[in-house]
Formats: C-alpha cells, sequence, structure tokens
C-alpha cells in the first residue's frame, strides 16, 4: 500500500471514529431539551440512551465476524449507513418511542463502526508504523470525546435539540463518497459464518446489557433483572462451549492464551469499569453540586478529555520503542490517584480551581493507556483474526462501561437517601472507581515489555535469514 493510501484511510477511519465518539457525549447533553421537546419522563430518555448502547455492545463481535467473511470495507460503509439514517430518523422523531427505535438503528450502525476502524489502520500500517498510528487514531478519539459537551451544549443552545442528529448526515454522506473511494477493502480469515455462535453472543449479551443497565431502575432483586442477568449468564456459557467445539467459530478463543491480548482486555475492562463509571458521576456531581450548566460542565471537564487528546498519540509512539507494560501501569496508577484526589477534596463547597488537577491528572493516565492498550490487542494476533480480536476488545470496553455506570450507580444509590446524602455517595463510589482501576495495574504488569518496533525489526531480521523478507513486508 502506497504511503497517500495508508494516510487517507487513517482519515477515513478516524473521521467514522470522531462521529462515533462526538455523538455519545453530544446526545447526553441535549436529553434536557428532548424531554421537554416530546414531553419524556425519565424512563423514556433512559431509553433513548440504552437503546444505542445495547445494539452497539450486542452486535460488535458479530460485525466483526461479518467484516472478516464479506469485507471490512463493504461492512464498516454499511454501518455509516445505518448510523446515518438512524440520525436523520432520530432528527425527524416526534414521539419517544420513534426516537428509541431509531437510536437502536444508529447503535447498529456504530456496532459496524468502531471496531473495524481500529481493524483497518492496523491492518493498512506496517508494525513498526502500526503503534503511531493508533496513537494518533486514539488521540482522535480522545478529540471526540473533548468536543462532544461542548459542541452538544452549543447547537442546544444556539439551534434545538433536533441539530445533534442533523449533524451527522452530511458527515456520514462524505465518509460513504471518500469510503468509496479511497479505502482499501481487507478480509479476515473467510470461514462460514458461525450463526449459533452469533445469536448466543448477541442474546446472551443482550440479557446482562439489559439487567446491568435496568438494574438500579427496576431493582436488582426483581424478577425480570434476575430472569435477564441469569439468562445472559446461561447464554453466553453456552456460548463460550460452542466457540471452544465448532470448527469455525466467530470468536476464537485461543487468543486468550497468548498473556499479551488477554491482559490487554482485561486492562481495558477494568479501565473502562472504573473511569466511565466514574465520570458519569463526575458530571452529575459538577452539574448538582457545582451548578453548572451542560455547557459549561462539559467545558469544566474539559481539561481532563482534552488531556487524553494531547497525551494519546505520544503515548502510541513510545508503546511501540518501549512496550506497553510501563506507560499502562504508569497511567492505570496515576488514573487511581485522580480518583482518590477527587474524591477526598469532594464538598458542597469545592472550589473548581480545586479539581483542577486531578481532572487534568485523570486525562494523562487515560492517554497513557488508550493506544498501548489497543496497539497490544493487534500485535497480539495475526492479520486473519484481527477483525476477531478488534470486536471482542471493543465489546469487553464496553462491557467494562456498562458495569461501571451500573456498579458505581448502584453504591452511589444506596448511600444517597436525602440530598444531602450527595456528597458521601459520590466519595464512594468514587473510591470504589479507584480501587478497580487499581486492580487494572496490577494486571498490567502482565503485558509485554518489548516494544511492536522491536519485535517488527527482529521479525523482519529472522526472515530475511530464511529468505522470505517479502512475505513479512506485505503483512
Amino acid at each position: 500500500m502506497t504511503a497517500a493510501r495508508r494516510w487517507w484511510t487513517f482519515a477515513i477511519v478516524s473521521i467514522a471514529l470522531f462521529m462515533g465518539m462526538l455523538d455519545n457525549l453530544v446526545v447526553t447533553t441535549a436529553l434536557p431539551a428532548i424531554g421537554r421537546a416530546l414531553h419524556a419522563g425519565v424512563a423514556d430518555l433512559e431509553w433513548t440512551v440504552n437503546a444505542y448502547t445495547l445494539a452497539f455492545a450486542v452486535l460488535m463481535i458479530p460485525a466483526t465476524a461479518l467484516g472478516d467473511r464479506f469485507g471490512r470495507r463493504r461492512v464498516l460503509l454499511l454501518g455509516v449507513v445505518l448510523f446515518t439514517a438512524g440520525s436523520a430518523a432520530s432528527a425527524l422523531a416526534g414521539s419517544t418511542t420513534v426516537l428509541t427505535i431509531s437510536r437502536a438503528v444508529q447503535g447498529m450502525g456504530a456496532a459496524g463502526i468502531m471496531p473495524l476502524t481500529l481493524t483497518i489502520l492496523a491492518n493498512a500500517f506496517p508494525p513498526d508504523k502500526r503503534a503511531a498510528a493508533i496513537g494518533l487514531w486514539s488521540g482522535v478519539s480522545g478529540l471526540g470525546l473533548a468536543a462532544g459537551p461542548l459542541v452538544g451544549g452549543a447547537i442546544v443552545s444556539g439551534w434545538s435539540w433536533n441539530a445533534v442528529f442533523w449533524v451527522n448526515v452530511p458527515v456520514g454522506i462524505v465518509l460513504l463518497v471518500l469510503g468509496r473511494l479511497h479505502l482499501p477493502e481487507s478480509f479476515g480469515d473467510r470461514r462460514p459464518l458461525d450463526l449459533p455462535g452469533i445469536a448466543l453472543a448477541g442474546f446472551g449479551l443482550l440479557g446482562i446489557v439489559y439487567g446491568l443497565i435496568r438494574g438500579n431502575t427496576i431493582g436488582w432483586g426483581s424478577y425480570q433483572i434476575l430472569v435477564s442477568l441469569a439468562a445472559g449468564a446461561i447464554l453466553i456459557g453456552g456460548f463460550l462451549l460452542r466457540e471452544h467445539l465448532a470448527r469455525h467459530p466467530v470468536l476464537d478463543l485461543s487468543l486468550f492464551k497468548g498473556s499479551g491480548f488477554a491482559a490487554a482486555n482485561a486492562v481495558g475492562f477494568l479501565l473502562s469499569f472504573g473511569m466511565f463509571g466514574s465520570i458519569f458521576l463526575i458530571t452529575l456531581f459538577v452539574q448538582n453540586v457545582l451548578r453548572f450548566t451542560p455547557f459549561h460542565a462539559g467545558l469544566g471537564t474539559m481539561p481532563w478529555t482534552a488531556t487524553i487528546m494531547v497525551t494519546a498519540p505520544f503515548a502510541g509512539i513510545l508503546a511501540g520503542r518501549f512496550g506497553a507494560r510501563p506507560l499502562v501501569l504508569i497511567g492505570m496508577t496515576i488514573q487511581s490517584i485522580a480518583l482518590i484526589w477527587i474524591a477526598l477534596v469532594a464538598s458542597t463547597t469545592v472550589a473548581y480551581p480545586t479539581l483542577l488537577p486531578p481532572f487534568i491528572l485523570g486525562g494523562l493516565g487515560m492517554g497513557l493507556v488508550f493506544a498501548p492498550i489497543a496497539n497490544t490487542v493487534m500485535a497480539s494476533t495475526d492479520e486473519s483474526r484481527q477483525g476477531q480480536a478488534s470486536g471482542a476488545n471493543s465489546t469487553i470496553r464496553e462491557l467494562g462501561g456498562v458495569f461501571g455506570v451500573a456498579v458505581l450507580g448502584a453504591i452511589f444509590q444506596h448511600i444517597v437517601v436525602l440530598p444531602g446524602d450527595f456528597v458521601d455517595g459520590f466519595r464512594t463510589a468514587l473510591l470504589a472507581g479507584a480501587g478497580v482501576v487499581a486492580a487494572g495495574a496490577l494486571i498490567a504488569t502482565l503485558l509485554p515489555a518489548v516494544g511492536t518496533a522491536v519485535v517488527a525489526r527482529e521479525e523482519r531480521r529472522d526472515d530475511a535469514e530464511n529468505g522470505d523478507l517479502t512475505v513479512t513486508s506485505v503483512a
């Protein structure tokens, strides 16, 4: 692949990634306006978020399997079509029912976009340049996180809630045109689809995610939640058994035999659990205790998200040289410190400048982790299985975030009986999140210590000695 084609690929997958990351937080800031316009209650608004999350989490592994089989570019562009159509339908929705269905279509599209951006990017760059490319890709992800609250607040303040969905439509059209012209097609292991495995994984994740999302609202001891979680766990158990016995599994479980791949996914799960669960509560704290408007809340937390954008590209470069272990270990440790710091200074009278240093520290820590983890996942697998690896990693991280919001939210709600208990619940939940992130730091010691650039050089040297340099260069 030429250098020009390679960077066209980077630009296209980065725009697609940015669109998906931006949409999550843009919609969150618009929820109060949506509630007023559609006369929606809290439960209705929850489903406008949850419908997207459910479809997204459930369909990522099947989408990557379809990409391996029928072409990653083809499935990515189909995801863009669904995401764009879902955005337009959401903008035109006149009821919460229509909006919920439209958001589910958006989630289906995002499932075909997000994991495949990483797979296509990793396939486009040789091993010695891959870490830097993934670092820049992670920086784009941070930019989407940083811009989301600000863009959402500005759009809702200047126009209407519909505009947060309309903004995706022209971006989606541009992506379709550029993708058709400049995005190369690639395939994974084109084996027959494991339809029973896809069904077991999809419905199993649906049961678990639904139970986690609705547990706080309905009650963790309710029949509906217990059945949902139990059925989901049974189906996931059936999926694992199926994948162990299937001749052509949708997810090759042997991937997890590699310590690097297994450790990277465990750290990714704990990162999302501790940090995104905590950030959800921090957003509530800034608005409910500091009395920030949604726009000012986005501006106030931007030092956190913007630091990710700045740090991640450098972390990707350093991971290629020195390996993921030291960067992830440092990043997870300082994230844990940042959450403990926020918990200790939190009060009803805390001034925003007091929160600024731990916000920056938390963003620095997250920026040090994202790219090295993604690079480790992709470097731990051969090219034919990178679609499976990316889909599994994306699903695990998404489920980590769902677990984090549900569990830390349950801890918070258990303590907050009266409005005056808000700070106590906030502190306890953040300390729990800090403990989860600290556990991730311990697991980070199992990550590879050697940089991928060094490994690539060693592989090329070995292949040259065996007279097979050309094959390695293509791969």
